[in-house]
């Protein structure tokens, strides 16, 4: 019965926005053959008069990237930051065709420090459609708690929007390239954000992800030793499946399902999936948060996700939200997993 009541509530919370676009399937392959944004080597033809269909050089794109993920998901160091005191800018380590989104945008919430005191700072990423003032309460309970908070904006999103867009289907959608391009840009993002954790100081950083911000944290951690923590809200081992299986994704299936299954799909984006890296959370502490009524971030994947944790010899914390993934953002659930994060945060810190 209680399942059943979240379960309707879950419904008609999605229910309540109503200017989902289902937008048609498209490989993608110009998002991972310009030259200039791509640097690991990409399958092209099986010969000078066979070009491999598009699926095919996607799937060696994508098993290349997962092979080398280090190279993926390497960001050039970057000594362009502008900061004002409160809000931080800086060049994106990946271009894509749209200015807008070539400037990261941060808020920064800093802790009070005591002299000789171990700075611990936290990059934040909000989950997907996240509006400017999403999880700004959450970053500055942080701060309160003595650990600094860099919340970013996620690509395409808020400033980083172009003005074809009023939701941010770019990074999350139906063109399977540029889904995979725009989450690897998400994490060479917040490793530069880490860069400038460093510059500032801090000793030990780590990465508070929820929803798509939890799979770019997760993706992140795994990619750059100077993660020492990672609170992972709402979670899934493979990107694709999320989006096949759930609620607040059913349009993005909508425009996928006719032309593509989940196999494949989870092939193709494998590289922005966390199954692949479990084995690279080895040495970081780790918090694992999944809804038990969770219709967007299915219940069985999540406990997946924390099964394959632990087959690995690997315990992360886990807790388990007594509501579902919409109903988090609501009282008193939100107020629970807050409190559970940044007691995880400032433990592991």
């Amino acid at each position: 019965m209680i399942e059943r009541l979240f379960h309707d509530w879950e419904h008609r919370l999605v229910a309540a926005t109503t200017d989902r676009v289902v937008r048609p399937f498209e490989w993608g392959l110009d998002w991972i053959s310009d030259p200039e944004r791509e640097s690991s080597p990409r399958a092209g033809t099986a010969g000078i008069d066979r070009p491999l269909p598009p699926r095919e050089i996607l799937r060696a794109w994508a098993a290349d990237a997962t092979a080398h993920s280090e190279r993926f998901y390497a960001a050039p160091p970057n000594r362009h930051f502008e900061f004002d005191g409160h809000r931080l800018r800086f060049p994106s380590a990946f271009p894509t065709p749209h200015i807008e989104n070539h400037t990261v945008h941060a808020r920064y919430f800093p802790a009070s420090f005591r002299p000789g005191q171990r700075r611990r700072g936290v990059v934040v990423l909000p989950h997907w459609n996240a509006d400017s003032g999403s999880h700004v309460v959450l970053a500055q309970l942080l701060a309160r708690f003595g650990v600094s908070a860099l919340r970013l904006s996620l690509p395409y999103h808020d400033a980083r929007m172009p003005p074809e867009l009023h939701r941010a289907d770019y990074i999350v959608s139906a063109n399977i390239g540029r889904t995979a391009q725009v989450c690897r840009q998400a994490v060479l993002d917040a490793r530069r954000a880490v860069d400038w954790l460093q510059e500032r100081g801090y000793e030990r950083i780590g990465v508070l992800g929820t929803s798509l911000g939890s799979c770019l944290a997760m993706l992140t951690a795994a990619h750059d030793p100077r993660v020492s923590a990672a609170a992972l809200n709402h979670i899934s081992p493979y990107f694709a499946d999320v989006v096949w299986e759930g609620l607040s994704t059913a349009h993005v299936r909508a425009g996928l399902e006719q032309s593509i299954d989940l196999e494949l799909l989870r092939d193709l984006w494998l590289p922005i999936s966390p199954a692949p890296y479990i084995d690279r959370m080895r040495g970081t502490r780790t918090l694992l948060v999944y809804a038990r009524y969770d219709l967007s971030f299915p219940v069985h994947l999540s406990r997946r996700l924390v099964a394959d944790f632990r087959a690995r010899g690997i315990g992360p914390e886990v807790f388990v939200l007594p509501c579902g993934h919409y109903s988090t953002g609501v009282a008193p659930f939100n107020w629970l997993d807050g409190f559970v994060l940044v007691r995880f945060l400032r433990r592991a810190l």
